[in-house]
């Protein structure tokens, strides 16, 4: 029997694999709120079920987090690692939802038909492609294809406490040949992409403390510091206003320029930038002048406000002087940027710029991973380029990522292993907001692609 035989089932199965996913849809695993700690759990069961019934040993494991779902099979040959995260973000705003977010739907749009709610995309309908050809190769052939470990995280989406401390546990059983990973999305839609590297993630917090208690506008209005236009002036020095460049001393330092062989491979791999803007609402870029939208996005830095908030946020007027401001800010990183003297910088920044009588109080819960290049000279990235552009009927391309997926890193780091990046989410998806979808032919052909890249490999 051979591929075509695997592809047709996949083929004929796509009702039944799309109902699956749709159960695992159903199940609400925000992993960030510990109100959803029951539904991580259940999907978690869920899954390790679903593996087990293909012929994995499988199972839910725990940590003083959410599950850790692994799963093991064949005994022999080249052994491979199959990463995704079976965790989702929260929903809010509900009412920014034309739907209920755990209620997923085929929808049609004008570019095609979608599967519409929250982790369709990110990342249940990613993993769930590679689970499917597993499937559909199990279902025509008896037995799955060689040696494979299936490993699906809890808690991705909020920080991965629990990550490290289990992969060191164990590591014997977790190292394998290749780790492959469904969490990345293809350059431009019907563009079959690997990632080649990622950047890397800072996260940090910070409170500016002004006054004792929120004061009377009028009678301290002039006179008193406000803490909210304290920190307005802030970060508003964050960035050069002219160039775009960020203004703290010693941020790109370990940031290294685009070799000029990359570059030219980047240009003619098929993105469209204005398409890229355009479908959120842009219509000219507006970062870092100097370097186009796809090298800002894949290999420049970035620091930017992700909240900012103080005082009086109810309905009406309220006339205060808050006594406190918030911010939470995050630096995508590239190179060879250190996560942790960038904090340093990044914070020596605020203090230094701070008012007399103004405070700043910083966030202990500290993340940070450095930037991921990929080894895309290993023989298996060309064997599975092949397999995406006979499955997509255009050559497949290396891309830069502008997200950070610190799995990647830490794979090499903890376990010595390096790691291929497939997906098939498209840059609309709306991942991590109100109305996530993932598009049909995304989920069909992505199943079709791993079962390709499974024969490859084999």
């Amino acid at each position: 029997m051979s591929l075509e035989t695997v592809l047709e089932k996949i083929d004929a199965t796509l009702p039944e694999a799309m109902e699956r996913l749709f159960e695992l849809l159903r199940i609400p695993s925000i992993s960030t709120d510990p109100a959803y700690r029951a539904d991580c759990a259940k999907a978690a069961d869920w899954l390790a079920k679903d593996l087990a019934g293909l012929g994995f040993a499988a199972a839910a494991r725990p940590t003083p987090g959410h599950p850790m779902v692994v799963g093991h099979a064949g005994d022999g040959g080249r052994h491979l690692l199959f990463y995704g995260h079976y965790d989702v973000q929260p929903v809010d705003p509900l009412s920014l939802w034309h739907r209920d977010p755990f209620d997923p739907a085929i929808e049609d749009t004008p570019n095609g038909k979608v599967i519409r709610g929250r982790g369709s995309s990110d990342d249940k309908g990613q993993l769930m492609t590679f689970i499917e050809a597993c499937r559909a190769w199990k279902a025509v052939h008896g037995t799955l294809p060689g040696r494979l470990t299936v490993f699906l995280e809890g808690e991705e989406e909020s920080g991965s406490p629990s990550l490290i401390p289990f992969m060191r546990e164990n590591a014997a059983e977790l190292t394998a040949d290749l780790a492959l990973i469904c969490d990345t999305s293809m350059v431009s839609p019907g563009i079959p992409s690997i990632a080649s590297q990622l950047r890397g993630m800072l996260k940090d917090e910070f409170t500016i403390q002004g006054p004792r208690i929120d004061l009377h506008s009028g009678h301290y209005g002039g006179p008193g510091l406000n803490p909210l236009r304290e920190l307005a002036r802030i970060v508003a020095s964050f960035h050069d206003p002219e160039t775009g460049r960020v203004a703290v001393d010693g941020f790109y330092e370990g940031v290294h320029e685009v070799p000029a062989d990359l570059l030219k491979q980047w240009e003619n791999c098929g993105f469209d930038e204005k398409e890229y803007l355009n479908s959120v609402g842009y219509t000219v870029p507006h970062g870092e002048k100097g370097h186009s939208t796809l090298v800002q996005q894949w290999a420049r830095p970035t620091l930017e406000i992700n909240g900012m908030w103080g005082g009086y946020q109810g309905a009406g007027s309220k006339t205060v002087i808050p006594a406190e401001a918030h911010c939470k800010l995050t630096c995508r990183l590239v190179g060879d940027m250190d996560p942790d003297k960038l904090r340093e910088r990044v914070r020596a920044h605020v203090e230094a710029r701070l008012s007399t009588d103004a405070r700043v109080t910083w966030d202990n819960d500290l993340e940070g991973s450095p930037a991921a290049v990929m080894n895309t000279t290993r023989p298996e990235f060309e064997a599975a380029r092949r397999a995406l552009s006979d499955e997509w009927n255009r050559e497949a391309v290396f891309v830069g990522m502008g997200g950070s997926i610190p799995i990647a890193g830490f794979f090499k780091e903890v376990l010595g292993m390096d790691a291929m990046l497939v997906g098939f989410a498209n840059d609309d998806d709306a991942i991590h907001s109100p109305n996530e979808k993932y598009d049909v032919k995304s989920f069909h052909k992505g199943i079709r692609s791993w079962a390709r890249i499974l024969a490859a490999l084999d």
